[in-house]
């Protein structure tokens, strides 16, 4: 591991691997082993290039980067179905290299374990982070091994594929996710993503990735931003923003830290059921059925510590929305030029409603490309006519 030592931000233990805090485990909490905060004392984000290696030193990774270009994503402005000073932006993720946020945490998570001397890399992933994970390691050298379920979606299969990595598969997301626990355990394969149960999170090196994309939505908006609504599941995304806010406060190049969202869909949505009790220990036991939506990278049966611990610093809120609400979302959003895969549209759903009901510049994360689950959509008539003829001028 990197010499940037990790503790548990609930009860402060010392962490020596990525299978989350034992501790916070052993009394049925995932909570995740994070780095000190940067300082970001003396930097100005009117010269932050953007992207996770814009500022080197706010990341916990000694070394080189591994590095495709990711970050520097556009901002997108939506209509908002509100007026007054309501505003929705779109923080458009599929712009990254391989089409999706996961790009951010990948590059630091594989420059992390050639720091760590590490020849393979290891990733259970529904999907986006094993396409991403493949797509880094090839970039450094490393071979990739890729824990997978048969529910994951072609145009991802074929990405993972064709970026070099081995894909294991297994029935189900626990039989995948023991399966990388032995090989981990067996070989001394490095982890970039969680394995252990309750879930606690990512890799913690590869999560301060995310923190970029605070930094960049900051340099864009600065203390305009109200609001920033992100899809979440095991809330590594969610955390390392606010991670990356909160360092900016500290260093004095943000007045305050908006708040955040956790938007999820309603078939599997934690962090609202948690959110609904008032006892912070009641929140952190929180445990609700799984079931699957067409926002496949979605859905968790219990919040994670660092994600309820993001929203309350934040002063944030949760979201459930239905599948039918985020589809319309998707629907429109493509007719407006956006093809965002589902989670994404959870995000933007959720963002649409907090304008209408709170007003002010809200800026959704739109986690990643909707080519990534093209056979998910439906109800979209194709427009076609048989001979150019049919076409009116």
């Amino acid at each position: 591991m990197p010499s940037t030592p990790l503790h548990c931000p609930r009860c402060g233990t010392g962490a020596e691997d990525f299978s989350g805090c034992g501790e916070c485990r052993a009394e049925g909490i995932g909570a995740n082993p994070v780095p000190p905060l940067a300082d970001l004392s003396g930097l100005s984000l009117r010269t932050y290039p953007g992207g996770p290696w814009g500022w080197p030193a706010a990341l916990p990774v000694t070394g080189p980067p591994v590095t495709l270009g990711e970050g520097g994503t556009p901002h997108v402005r939506v209509p908002s179905d509100h007026g007054g000073d309501g505003e929705l932006w779109v923080k458009y993720e599929g712009a990254n290299p391989t089409g999706s946020h996961k790009d951010r945490a990948m590059s630091v998570g594989v420059a992390a374990a050639v720091a760590a001397g590490a020849d393979t890399v290891v990733a259970a992933s529904s999907g986006n982070a094993g396409a991403a994970a493949a797509a880094y390691a090839a970039r450094a050298g490393l071979r990739c091994v890729v824990f997978t379920t048969d529910e994951v979606p072609e145009p991802l299969r074929a990405q993972i594929d064709a970026l070099g990595a081995v894909r294991v598969v297994r029935k189900d997301g626990s039989a995948r996710n023991a399966a990388m626990r032995e090989a981990v355990e067996r070989f001394g394969w490095y982890p970039l993503t969680s394995f252990a149960s309750p879930a606690p999170g990512g890799n913690a090196y590869a999560n301060e990735g995310y923190k970029s994309v605070a930094y960049e939505i900051a340099r864009d908006f600065g203390d305009r931003v109200a609001t920033v609504v992100v899809p979440t599941s095991r809330a590594d995304l969610l955390s390392g923003i606010e991670r990356g806010f909160r360092e900016l406060r500290t260093a004095g190049l943000l007045a305050r830290v908006p708040a955040l969202v956790a938007a999820e869909p309603d078939a599997a949505a934690p962090f609202t059921a948690a959110l609904a009790r008032s006892a912070p220990a009641e929140q952190e036991r929180t445990s609700v059925p799984y079931r699957p939506s067409p926002a496949f990278s979605l859905g968790e049966e219990r919040p994670t510590w660092q994600g309820l611990d993001a929203l309350r610093r934040s002063d944030g809120s949760a979201v459930a929305v239905p599948t039918g609400e985020f589809m319309a979302e998707h629907r429109s959003l493509g007719a407006q030029g956006l093809f965002l895969e589902p989670s994404s549209a959870v995000g933007v759903a959720a963002a649409r409603r907090w304008v209408r009901e709170h007003g002010g510049l809200v800026v959704a994360v739109g986690t990643a490309t909707g080519l990534k689950a093209t056979a998910g959509i439906r109800g979209v008539e194709p427009t076609t006519v048989p001979e150019l003829s049919q076409l009116t001028p």
